[in-house]
C-alpha cells in the first residue's frame, strides 16, 4: 500500500510517498480502507521533532473510510461499515489498522470525507466548550483564528451553549466566515491588539475564556483579555511553544487560571469517545453543524497540504485523500 512517511524531522519536503507492505491486522483491530484522512497541527509537530516519535514515521492521525476487514475479538463492526477515527498513528495512507476502541460509526447522510473533517477538530471544540470550561449564557469567550477549522466549529458550539463569542481574525474573508460561524463580534488582529479591543467590547471588564490554539505570537495578549479570574485554554501551538514564563503573572493579572490540555485526555474511554464522536457527527448530520473544508490533496501531495497549513492558507479542514 501507499503511504506518506517521514524519514527524517525536517520541513514539508521531508514527506515521501512510499510504498510499504501491508501489515498484518493485529486481534481487535479493523483494517480500513481510507477514504480520506484529516491534516492537523499535531502531524507538522511529528514531522518538525517538536513531538519527536521513532523515525521512519507514518504521520495523521484521523480519517474516515470503508472497513475491509475485522481482526479476531472484533464484535459490532462488519466489513463494509462506514467508519471514522481519531488518535490513530499512520491515517497518511490507504489503509490504516484502527483499534476497535477508536473506532465512530458515520452516520447515514454524513459523507466520508465530511466525517474525517469533523473528528479532531470537532471533538476539540467539543471538549473545550463542554468540559474544559463550560459555558453557559453567562460567558463571553474569544476564539482566536475563529476562521480557522477548529475556529469555527468553536464559535458554533460557543454560540449553541449561549455565550457570546468575540473572534479574531486577519481578513474580510475570515471575519465573514467567523461572523457565519457565530462570532457577534470579530476582532481585526491585523488592525489593532485583540487585547486592548476585548477590554474595549466588554466594558474593560476581560473575557471569562480565551480558546487559543495559537501559542507562542498570543500568549501574552490571551492572558492580557481575561477577565478577574477567567481562563486561558491553550490547546495548540501553531506559531510554536510559549516560552518558559513566572507564574506569578497569572496572579498580577487577576487570579488567572491557565490549562494547556489534549483532545486524548477528554476521550480517555471508550464510553467518551463515542459520547464526543457521537454527539459531533450526529449534529453535523442533523445539520446542526457546519464542517467546512477548505483544501482536499491528493495523498501524494502531502508536502503541500502541510505548506498550506502552516501558512495559514486555509479557512477551514485540508484533507487528503488516497
Amino acid at each position: 500500500m501507499r503511504v506518506i512517511q517521514i524519514p527524517a524531522p525536517g520541513g514539508p519536503d521531508v514527506l515521501r510517498l512510499t510504498d510499504v507492505p501491508s501489515p498484518a491486522l493485529p486481534d481487535g483491530h479493523v483494517r480500513v480502507a481510507v477514504a480520506a484522512a484529516g491534516v492537523n497541527f499535531i502531524d507538522t509537530y511529528h514531522r518538525t521533532g517538536l513531538y519527536p516519535v521513532p523515525m521512519p514515521f507514518v504521520p495523521g492521525s484521523e480519517g474516515a473510510g470503508l472497513v475491509r476487514e475485522v481482526g479476531a475479538g472484533v464484535t459490532g463492526v462488519a466489513v463494509g461499515d462506514r467508519v471514522a477515527w481519531a488518535g490513530v498513528p499512520g491515517s497518511y495512507a490507504e489503509e490504516v489498522l484502527v483499534p476497535v476502541a477508536r473506532i465512530a460509526p458515520v452516520p447515514d447522510g454524513v459523507d466520508l470525507p465530511v466525517a474525517a473533517a469533523s473528528m479532531l477538530q470537532g471533538m476539540t471544540a467539543h471538549y473545550l466548550t463542554h468540559s474544559t470550561f463550560p459555558l453557559s449564557p453567562a460567558h463571553t469567550c474569544l476564539v482566536l483564528a475563529a476562521a480557522g477549522g477548529t475556529g469555527q466549529l468553536l464559535c458554533q458550539m460557543a454560540r449553541q451553549r449561549g455565550a457570546r463569542v468575540i473572534g479574531t481574525v486577519s481578513t474580510d474573508e475570515k471575519e465573514a466566515l467567523a461572523r457565519a460561524a457565530g462570532a457577534l463580534e470579530v476582532i481585526r488582529y491585523d488592525r489593532v491588539g485583540f487585547a486592548a479591543e476585548a477590554r474595549r467590547l466588554t466594558g474593560g471588564r476581560g473575557v471569562d475564556v480565551v480558546y487559543d490554539g495559537v501559542g507562542r505570537t498570543t500568549f501574552d495578549e490571551s492572558l492580557s483579555s481575561l477577565a478577574l479570574r477567567g481562563m486561558l485554554v491553550l490547546f495548540g501551538a501553531s506559531s510554536g511553544p510559549v516560552p518558559p514564563f513566572d507564574p506569578a503573572i497569572l496572579n498580577t493579572k487577576g487570579s488567572l487560571y491557565l490549562t494547556r490540555p489534549s483532545l486524548f485526555h477528554y476521550v480517555a474511554t471508550r464510553e467518551e469517545y463515542l459520547l464526543r464522536a457521537g454527539d459531533v457527527l450526529g449534529a453535523v448530520a442533523r445539520g446542526e453543524l457546519r464542517v467546512r473544508i477548505s483544501h482536499t490533496f491528493p495523498l501524494a501531495e502531502a508536502a503541500e497540504a502541510h505548506r498550506v497549513l502552516e501558512g495559514r492558507g486555509s479557512t477551514g479542514k485540508i484533507l487528503l485523500v488516497p
